[in-house]
């Protein structure tokens, strides 16, 4: 088994804003503090103990000892809790849906990127003690984007009609959901594992979050992660400051627009852009955003009405009903943990960056920003089928389109593409356009229309001649493009659509293994593992 590596810019997959970060480009160092690189640990780890109380440490285990009561934990995951209270334990932290059956792979190269990480820091820097933390992202209420993973070709959907924040979505009635599931399998021992997996995780559990937490604990309960519920009143409490603030003076808003408007001055796109108030309210089956207005505060559908007092005081009594949006999230994150780093995709990354000025307002460390490593998978005999038909691993990462005509160029005996007398031609109407001008000024138009009409004609026969070089070469082209679509289906990555089963199948529980002992969380590059 060995690795392959690729610059995430060459993949073409990856905004300009993500490639410039993790390339450390100077544009984007007035939006971050430290850099991701190991040595500059030491300055976080000191800015958040200097502003981490020792009273929320003990909140936070508590809070973590309450929510693994239902589930039969590893004495070292106990004493991880437990090593929260302690003022030399730092995380790291990585945050996700609740996507059914734990998605596209990439779910699973976030947390294990975010585990080596907390081992190589513990190298580093043995005086402290790192915690990998995954947070679920139970608040979130938009089902459609968690309902379904994709097993081959085929779509496993979880049809409900439940409303609100997702986490508390009831999960006993996903017995059809693994039926449908099942019938695709084959009949093997790691098939029998799969199905007890999600029965264990679903059909037993009281409800999204509670289902989530047994999946993502029974793959990764040998590297000491932990999971958290953010939605819990004694988190959201100490989170009520910052939760005042954004209310009444538009926190997120006013201090991100200028940090938007710089980004887009160096030709950056915004990821997200803020709200007034970038809060929801939470109540029975409901998440509704928190706007504001000149009599007060309500929700979005009028639900619920408040003056300034009246939701001051609300939130006072019960923080527990406010969420935080995407935009707000990272500063919850960051007021609850004891947390150094967050570890994130590339759009994630981008929405981070508007967000430094919040954090100083906040009185915040802003964390290390570390993008989550990103992986191709590819088996033996694949790069052996490409190794025969001289191809190589990075050809793939072009569009099919430009795969095909670069294969079929480097196949044709003889070359077809005229940028010689491309060149040729110009020279000459050059020539006849100085003639022209000379002669009677009105014969350049008449000189123009011909040049176009020669490079037309020309360009013309490049297609034809192209058209049938790949005509000759089809049976040899078709056999690369069918590997392309395997490693890139739908043309895209395949971190991004396949999800963890169809490998589980074939290696089962050392899958999970594979993937730890190949993903380096500081390494800059895109990997493809050969299986």
């Amino acid at each position: 088994m060995s690795n392959r590596y690729i610059s995430y810019r060459d993949t073409n997959y990856f905004n300009s804003l993500f490639c410039d970060y993790i390339e450390g480009s100077d544009d984007l160092r007035p939006f971050y503090n430290n850099k991701p690189s190991l040595e500059s640990f030491k300055n976080q780890i000191l800015s958040k103990k200097e502003n981490f109380k020792k009273a929320d440490r003990l909140t936070l285990r508590d809070v973590l000892v309450k929510q693994y009561s239902a589930i039969n934990v590893t004495d070292e995951i106990k004493q991880s809790i437990d090593l929260i209270s302690a003022e030399n334990t730092f995380t790291v932290t990585t945050g996700h849906q609740l996507c059914l059956f734990t998605g596209p792979l990439y779910f699973l190269y976030k947390i294990i990127s975010t585990i080596n990480l907390t081992e190589e820091l513990k190298i580093k820097y043995p005086k402290f003690n790192f915690i990998p933390i995954y947070w679920m992202a139970t608040e979130d209420h938009d089902f459609e984007e968690i309902k379904s993973f994709k097993y081959k070709d085929k779509n496993i959907i979880w049809e409900s009609n439940q409303k609100g924040e997702v986490g508390k979505f009831i999960t006993n009635n996903l017995k059809a959901t693994l039926d449908k599931f099942s019938e695709l399998l084959p009949n093997n021992i790691n098939s029998d594992n799969l199905v007890r997996l999600f029965e264990e995780s679903y059909i037993k559990s009281k409800d999204l979050s509670e289902a989530t937490r047994k999946l993502v604990h029974e793959l990764f309960q040998d590297y000491k992660l932990v999971i958290l519920d953010s939605n819990e009143r004694e988190l959201k409490k100490i989170f009520s400051p910052i939760i005042k603030n954004e209310l009444i003076n538009n926190l997120i808003f006013n201090n991100s627009l200028k940090t938007i408007d710089d980004l887009k001055n160096k030709k950056y796109k915004a990821e997200v852009n803020p709200r007034k108030i970038n809060l929801f309210y939470l109540s029975k089956d409901s998440r509704n955003r928190i706007i504001n207005h000149k009599d007060g505060f309500s929700t979005d559908d009028q639900k619920f009405i408040w003056t300034k007092d009246e939701i001051i005081n609300e939130l006072k009594i019960h923080p527990e009903n406010f969420s935080p949006n995407v935009l707000l999230r990272p500063l919850y994150q960051e007021s609850i943990l004891p947390n150094i780093c967050y570890i994130g995709g590339g759009s994630e990354i981008s929405y981070w960056l508007e967000l430094k000025k919040c954090f100083d307002e906040s009185d915040l460390s802003f964390p290390i920003l570390l993008n989550r490593n990103s992986v191709l998978l590819v088996k033996k005999k694949q790069f052996e089928k490409l190794s025969k038909m001289n191809t190589t691993i990075q050809e793939l990462f072009l569009s099919q389109n430009e795969l095909i005509t670069s294969k079929t160029t480097s196949l044709a005996s003889a070359k077809f593409d005229f940028d010689n007398q491309k060149l040729f031609l110009l020279k000459q109407f050059n020539a006849l356009r100085e003639v022209s001008k000379l002669t009677d000024i009105s014969f350049v138009g008449a000189v123009n229309a011909q040049e176009q009409k020669q490079l037309k004609g020309l360009l013309n026969l490049e297609k034809r001649l192209l058209n049938a070089n790949k005509r000759k070469y089809e049976s040899h082209i078709s056999r690369i493009t069918s590997i392309q679509s395997e490693l890139f289906p739908d043309n895209s990555l395949q971190e991004r659509s396949v999800n963890f089963s169809e490998f589980y199948l074939e290696y089962g529980k050392e899958f999970i293994k594979i993937l730890k002992e190949n993903i380096s969380p500081l390494n800059n590059k895109f990997t493809i593992i050969e299986l």
